[in-house]
C-alpha cells in the first residue's frame, strides 16, 4: 500500500506543482500557520531521523529492553503529530474545498489515518512485546516513510497551493483558531502581525430574539448555550454544519472553519459512511435518535443525535449532543444541601 500511495503521490507532484512568483512570502513571517506548519515538520523530520531511525536500527540489532523502551518513547512522542494533522484537516482544508479543491481531503487525510494507526500499532506491539520483532519492524518503517513524505507532500504541494489560493482574512481566522488544538512538538510561537492587522468580522446584534416560551438578546443566548456542561452541534437539513456551541471545557476541537463546511467533510473518510447512514435514517423518519458512548483520553464521553424536525414532522436538521458523563457516574447518595 505504502509503495503504490508513494507512485501515485510522485505523480500528482511532477503534474500539479507550478512555481509561482509570490512579490510577498507571508509563509516566512513567525505566527503566520504556515511558517508554524513548517516549524513542526522541521521537529517532526528532526525525531523521525535523529531518534526514531536510531533506536529502530538499535532494535534490528538487539531487541532488548532499552531498545524497546526507547522506541516506545519515541512512539510518544509521535503522538503528537496528531495536533499537526487535525489543525491541516480541521482549519486548512475547510478553506481550500471553499475553492473547489477537495485532492487535499480526500487523499492526505486518509494518509493521515493510516499514520495516526501506524503509530498506535507500534506503540501496542512495544507496550506488549512478545517477540514479534518483524511486525515492529514493518510498522516502524511503514511510519518512517509515510511521516517523512507527507513532510514533503504538505510543503511541495498543500502549502503552496493553499499560499496561491487563501486571503489573509482567512490565514489570520485560522492562525486565531489554532489554539483549539494545540502545536505539534514545539513549545510556542510568536504572534503573527499581517500587514493589516484588523479583521473586519460582523458583530453580534443586540436585537432580540421571540421565542415561544420567552425573550432572549443574541448576546443571552449564546452565552447561555456557551454556559451547558455539554457540547451542541447543528447541521441544517442540506447536512451543513451551522452552529456549535463554544463551552470551556469541549470534548472534541471544533473551529469556526467547521461553520458552512459540509458535516461528511468534517470526519475522517473512513468513518463518512457511519454519518451518512445515520442521517439518512433521521431524514427518512426511521430514526428520531442515535446514542454512542465511547472512551476518549480521560474521558467517558456520551454522544447523542437528534433529529430536529418542525411542527409537520418536516426534517429541519440533526443536532449533536456531547458530554463527558464521568462525574456522573460518580455520583452516590443524595446531595440536598449548599456546598
Amino acid at each position: 500500500m505504502s509503495e503504490i500511495i508513494n507512485n501515485r503521490e510522485q505523480q500528482t507532484i511532477k503534474g500539479s506543482i507550478v512555481e509561482v512568483e509570490r512579490e510577498k512570502h507571508p509563509e516566512d513571517q513567525p505566527g503566520h500557520p504556515v511558517h508554524t506548519f513548517i516549524l513542526e515538520n522541521q521537529a517532526i523530520t528532526k525525531l523521525v531521523e535523529t531518534k526514531v531511525t536510531v533506536h529502530l536500527e538499535e532494535f534490528i540489532k538487539s531487541d532488548s529492553p532499552e531498545s524497546i523502551n526507547k522506541l516506545l518513547e519515541d512512539c510518544n512522542l509521535l503522538l503528537d503529530i496528531d495536533k499537526h494533522y487535525s489543525r491541516k484537516e480541521n482549519l486548512l482544508f475547510p478553506y481550500l474545498e471553499k475553492y473547489g479543491i477537495y485532492g487535499p481531503t480526500n487523499n492526505m487525510w486518509r494518509i493521515d489515518d493510516f499514520i495516526r494507526d501506524g503509530i498506535k500499532d507500534a506503540k501496542r506491539l512495544l507496550a506488549n512485546y512478545n517477540g514479534e520483532s518483524q511486525a515492529v519492524i514493518d510498522v516502524m518503517t511503514f511510519v518512517i516513510n509515510e511521516v517523512l513524505n507527507m513532510v514533503y507532500r504538505e510543503e511541495n504541494i498543500l502549502f503552496p497551493m493553499a499560499l496561491m489560493n487563501l486571503t489573509e482574512d482567512e490565514w489570520i481566522k485560522i492562525a486565531h483558531e489554532s489554539d483549539e488544538i494545540g502545536l505539534c512538538l514545539i513549545d510556542s510561537i510568536e504572534e503573527w502581525y499581517p500587514d493589516r492587522k484588523a479583521i473586519n468580522e460582523n458583530t453580534l446584534s443586540e436585537g432580540f430574539i421571540k421565542m415561544e416560551t420567552g425573550i432572549l438578546s443574541l448576546k443571552q443566548l449564546e452565552l447561555m448555550l456557551n454556559h451547558l456542561p455539554v457540547d451542541i452541534t447543528f447541521i441544517d437539513q442540506d447536512d451543513v454544519v451551522r452552529y456549535f456551541s463554544h463551552g470551556k471545557e469541549r470534548i472534541f476541537a471544533r473551529t469556526k472553519a467547521v461553520i458552512g463546511r459540509t458535516v461528511q467533510n468534517c470526519h475522517p473518510p473512513r468513518s463518512v459512511h457511519v454519518v451518512e447512514d445515520l442521517l439518512r435514517d433521521f431524514k427518512s423518519g426511521i430514526k428520531d435518535t442515535e446514542d454512542f458512548w465511547i472512551k476518549f483520553r480521560d474521558k467517558y464521553v456520551y454522544i447523542r443525535y437528534f433529529a430536529v424536525r418542525d411542527e409537520s414532522g418536516k426534517y429541519i436538521g440533526t443536532l449533536e449532543f456531547t458530554q463527558n458523563i464521568d462525574p456522573l457516574k460518580a455520583i452516590e447518595g443524595e446531595k440536598r444541601i449548599l456546598t
